[in-house]
């Protein structure tokens, strides 16, 4: 618009100009300079705060800036520019035009896609941060933050929180630096509200970003193999901008549903079933695929479980749940074995499977699992690797760190109800879970709760 108004200024001056020289000549006239051009700069600071962020985002992916997007024009995002015109075999104008622009951004989303990239709340932390899940698929987590990583370890993404007396980012960055020992740094930056470390760690790459609020101190640090430099740096510039130590704001629970899916086990073969107790929970109607409807007689609302009866003459099998988790056990690969919502799956009821790691967080009774099972598998059983009932999956909403005190653990998005606390709620209400089969897949039910 602006280049538009400034080609239309000049026509006019132009034809001002032309009708000066046919005036008598006792009329006194004023020459019309045409305005100064519109610098790239201008151009850019003329386009919406929106525009330019994911102008800015666009070109990190093609690996053409690597500098913070923040949305502010600066010499180094207009150089990035005509950077990619010149690569692009165009005019380095510093101003793309629309074909240049739609090409860029199609490019950077195809990009985005192949590393998988994708905006988390981490629950253990609270912070938010980008991940490239195709490069970094495993997930692990304890009290003290979470872990990606690549299935060989050439990428790793390390997000820890701890408390620390008197924080200052220049305190921090020093720490940083010797801790582990080996590190060469090559790039530093310290603000007052965070510090940026990078340089190589062994024969990897490193890229530390970290802050602090009160005594809580909350760091991101990024491990790659030099040999995926290519690959890597792009995402790591964004992960760099992405990332939010302190998200502002509460994100509660999500609406409930009009009509939720999970899973049930069946546990005795006159039709008790466990279920989730919140995906049952002030339901008009609850009804198991199959079976009709069903009575919901019974819920612990510390763990999460509620008991389901279905009733009349059924051909039911129900899973044996002896064995289950030791206390001390602190990490073990479990199996969960669930109905993923007919949406996740074209309207199907197929019974599938996930693995995940279970990970006891604090003193508590329940486990973090990580990754999270697909939607409608919350109730599903868990297998630990000899094939034996482990606990019961439940997925949890996510709740931001505002939501929770800063000396209390947030919310799991996911948690394992141990073996032998669902044996616990069961004799309590006088189940006698003596159920012989192995089979998880034969013992599952899909479970309906309808809503107003």
């Amino acid at each position: 618009m602006r280049l538009w108004l400034t080609a239309t200024l000049m026509f006019v001056a132009a034809g001002s100009c032309v009708q000066a020289q046919t005036k008598p000549k006792s009329v006194a006239t004023v020459p019309v300079h045409p305005p100064a051009l519109q610098t790239p700069a201008d151009t850019a600071n003329a386009i919406t705060q929106g525009e330019r962020l994911a102008l800015q985002s666009d070109l990190v992916w093609v690996g053409e800036y690597n500098g913070a997007i923040t949305g502010d024009v600066s010499e180094r995002m207009v150089a990035a520019i005509k950077d990619y015109q010149k690569n692009k075999g165009g005019k380095p104008t510093g101003v793309l035009n629309p074909q240049e622009r739609a090409v860029l951004a199609e490019t950077a989303r195809r990009r985005q896609e192949t590393v998988g990239w994708k905006i988390v709340n981490d629950t253990v932390t609270g912070a938010r941060l980008g991940i490239p899940t195709k490069l970094v698929p495993q997930q692990t987590s304890d009290g003290n933050g979470t872990k990606w990583t690549s299935p060989t370890g050439t990428i790793q993404v390390l997000l820890t929180r701890r408390k620390e007396a008197n924080p200052t980012t220049a305190k921090l960055a020093d720490a940083e630096k010797k801790d582990p020992p080996g590190r060469t740094v090559d790039y530093t930056v310290v603000k007052p509200d965070f510090f940026v470390l990078s340089g190589l760690q062994s024969l990897k790459k490193f890229y530390v970003r970290g802050t602090f609020k009160g005594d809580e101190v909350r760091i991101m640090t990024i491990l790659y193999d030099q040999a995926t430099e290519n690959t890597v740096e792009p995402a790591v510039i964004a992960m760099s901008s992405a990332f939010n130590a302190f998200p502002t704001g509460l994100q509660g629970p999500a609406p409930r549903k009009t009509v939720e899916y999970s899973t049930g086990i069946v546990v005795t073969a006159d039709g008790a079933i466990l279920a989730d107790r919140e995906a049952t929970e002030a339901c008009q109607a609850v009804t198991v695929q199959g079976f009709g409807n069903v009575d919901r007689i019974a819920e612990d609302r510390d763990r999460g479980l509620a008991l389901l009866h279905t009733y009349g003459p059924r051909e039911l099998k129900p899973l044996a749940l002896d064995g289950g988790m030791a206390k001390k056990n602190v990490e073990t690969s479990v199996e969960i074995i669930g109905i993923a919502d007919p949406q996740n799956q074209g309207g199907g009821a197929a019974v599938t499977s996930a693995k995940a790691q279970a990970t006891r967080v604090g003193t508590g009774g329940d486990l973090a699992l990580s990754p999270a099972p697909a939607v409608g598998f919350s109730g599903a059983p868990a297998l630990d690797d000899s094939g034996t009932f482990a606990g019961i999956a439940l997925l949890k909403p996510v709740v931001m760190a505002a939501a929770t005190p800063t000396n209390a653990a947030p919310a799991n998005q996911s948690v394992l109800v141990t073996g032998e606390s669902v044996r616990e709620f069961l004799k309590a209400n006088e189940i006698a879970a003596n159920g012989t089969s192995v089979d998880a897949k034969a013992a599952l039910v899909r479970v309906i709760c309808v809503r107003k």
